[in-house]
């Protein structure tokens, strides 16, 4: 019979018996009392008691010769307590029912006490030993932690779980709960800097965001041999990018009014559900990062089908017939073979003069600019930078403006809309892109303040098998279709217009749907890894500059701060900015700090 004042066990926990009845009320450690039913509590010493006998620590015991005293033999719970502690009270009572459920030595319920084996007490201590050596190693470990002590390489050991948190494969750190730290990947990326276990050119953002930073596995076979192209390589076509790209997957070619874009076609050997097309699927684009490329088609593709690596190149080649005011007149697509040299933007606006056909891309781009902007289009022009890694050393360098650079988006701005047209005209299910109008400024500023004021209104872009109108573009349909080595989307669009070419069944519209939302998904993840790797190759480029002194350019007064953008840099910062600065006032800037982990520099106001 439960007796008032007596001990007993709920949940674990020791309480105490404060009044019997049909439900017994019971006090909990901390005073707060419950009423229980009898069978949730187990009594194991009937009293009287109080709260303060538990308290109190019990008598030394030895648990071990009371096992050998009754070994093979069963008992009771005061008679354990008895053995291990000299005494039958509320202390021992509840240190001898902890070591019952410790089951090391003993095993069982308060009424029957029964004694482990030999062979399961031996495995026992020699595990409970173990633990405490490796108690006693982390403990050791972590004042070699606080002190910045390190013994590196065997030390690595016990940083495996906060590098797991700060790559983004757990959510958990029992290190950084041990230093009472906020388990997040942020913490374990400071914890690892400031341990001088990791240096700032170890980049987490990839794995962070669940992407590999090794390029497609998946071997890509040689465009077929038999198939039928269209013999282009009397056209001069000229592959025009960035000094530093590797994967040219576009040339640009003018014949009389025609303009021809020229495109990597590798949809010639990864076919809609291949295993090449599945991963290309699951990657969604190439990630492109300070320190390489991890590209979304394997590398074996690149000699294959990028433009310029060899005399000659498969290509998709679609042929624009343009009207006075570059409206697109028709839009033909072929299978061909060009012959394409390779120019960088500074190369080819040295010889603009020089070479005829160049001269007339770029006054063809001129035209198509003004008649989109004359269609409603939002011209934005922001500095940006290109951040690369190399031997060690990070160097960031602004992106120069070229007429060339122009030319080729504007060209590839017609293949786009070309392409879209093309495929509405034959009712073939397509991947377009659309972009809803935002709300302009009544009067928009001019320069960069004018251009950030724009960017600000501009609307999300929105990926649908059926065609809109592209607000930002000023065009009526669009769709990619120039970029296939690099982005999904554009090679789900070459898959169905080869299928039309061949005459063969594309994709439904539904297919195109699911392939859209995978690839687009997966996509969305890349930018976010590029974006938050640049911010963190960025901070460690600036992270011995601290007192340098940059250049910033007003942008709009927020608050009490106003937002800043530093050209050199390509990016905008926050400061609290005296004498209140126009728009594009040339604002003086010191760097006071950098936060690796966070990928943020903090600027003031010189």
């Amino acid at each position: 019979m439960m007796q008032a004042k007596s001990l007993a066990v709920y949940k674990n926990r020791p309480v105490l018996v404060v009044e019997t009845g049909e439900k017994i009320t019971i006090s909990l450690p901390g005073g707060e009392t419950l009423r229980v039913r009898e069978k949730d509590i187990e009594p194991i010493y009937p009293g009287p008691c109080v709260q303060a006998d538990i308290e109190r620590e019990p008598p030394a015991g030895d648990p071990r010769s009371a096992w050998e005293l009754l070994e093979g033999n069963k008992s009771t719970l005061k008679e354990l307590a008895e053995l291990v502690y000299d005494a039958y009270t509320a202390q021992t009572a509840w240190s001898a029912y902890l070591l019952l459920k410790e089951g090391l030595y003993f095993s069982g319920s308060p009424e029957e006490v029964t004694c482990r084996s030999l062979e399961e007490v031996t495995l026992g201590e020699q595990k409970r030993l173990g633990k405490q050596q490796d108690r006693a190693e982390r403990d050791a470990f972590l004042e070699r932690l606080k002190s910045q002590t390190l013994r590196l390489p065997e030390d690595r050991r016990f940083l495996q779980d906060v590098e797991a948190l700060s790559y983004g494969k757990t959510e958990k750190s029992r290190t950084l709960k041990d230093l009472g730290k906020p388990e997040t990947p942020q913490e374990a990326h400071k914890l690892l800097l400031n341990s001088g276990f990791w240096t700032p050119h170890i980049n987490p953002y990839p794995s962070r965001y669940g992407l590999s930073i090794l390029s497609a596995a998946v071997p890509v076979n040689p465009p077929p041999q038999e198939e039928e192209r269209l013999d282009l390589t009397r056209l001069k076509a000229f592959a025009i990018d960035n000094a530093w790209s590797g994967d040219p997957d576009d040339a640009v070619s003018i014949e009389d009014d025609c303009l021809w874009i020229h495109v990597a076609d590798p949809a010639a050997s990864v076919v809609p559900g291949s295993p090449a097309d599945i991963e290309a699927r699951g990657r969604g684009a190439t990630l492109y990062l300070p320190e390489g490329a991890s590209r979304m088609i394997a590398d074996d593709a690149l000699p294959l089908f990028a433009l310029g690596l060899t005399e000659i190149s498969p290509a998709l080649s679609f042929k624009v017939r343009l009207n006075e005011d570059a409206s697109i007149e028709e839009t033909e697509i072929f299978r061909s073979m060009v012959s394409v040299t390779r120019l960088t933007y500074e190369e080819a606006d040295a010889r603009i003069e020089d070479i005829p056909d160049l001269k007339g891309l770029c006054l063809l781009a001129e035209r198509n600019l003004k008649r989109r902007l004359e269609s409603g289009a939002v011209s934005i022009d922001l500095p940006e930078t290109h951040i690369f890694v190399s031997a060690g050393q990070v160097s960031v360098e602004p992106i120069k403006s070229y007429r060339s650079s122009d030319m080729v988006r504007e060209c590839m701005l017609l293949a786009g809309e070309g392409a879209g047209l093309w495929a509405l005209q034959r009712r073939l299910p397509f991947p377009y892109v659309s972009q809803e109008a935002g709300e302009l400024p009544d009067e928009p500023l001019e320069g960069l303040a004018g251009s950030f004021q724009l960017r600000r209104c501009m609307r999300p872009r929105t990926l649908s098998a059926k065609p809109g109108i592209h607000w930002g573009l000023g065009l009526d349909a669009y769709t990619q279709v120039t970029s296939p080595l690099r982005r999904y989307t554009d090679l789900l669009a070459h898959q169905q217009i080869r299928a039309f070419l061949r005459k063969e069944s594309p994709l439904s519209e539904e297919d195109i749907l699911l392939r859209l939302a995978a690839g687009e998904a997966a996509a969305s993840c890349v930018a976010q890894a590029e974006r938050a790797s640049r911010s963190h190759w960025l901070a460690a480029y600036l992270a011995d500059k601290k007192g340098s002194q940059w250049s910033g350019v007003m942008m709009e007064k927020r608050g009490l701060r106003s937002v800043v953008m530093i050209p050199d840099l390509g990016i905008e910062t926050q400061v609290a900015v005296k004498n209140d600065p126009e728009p594009n006032e040339t604002v003086a800037l010191t760097l006071l700090s950098v936060k690796i982990p966070e990928g943020e520099a903090v600027f003031a106001a010189s």
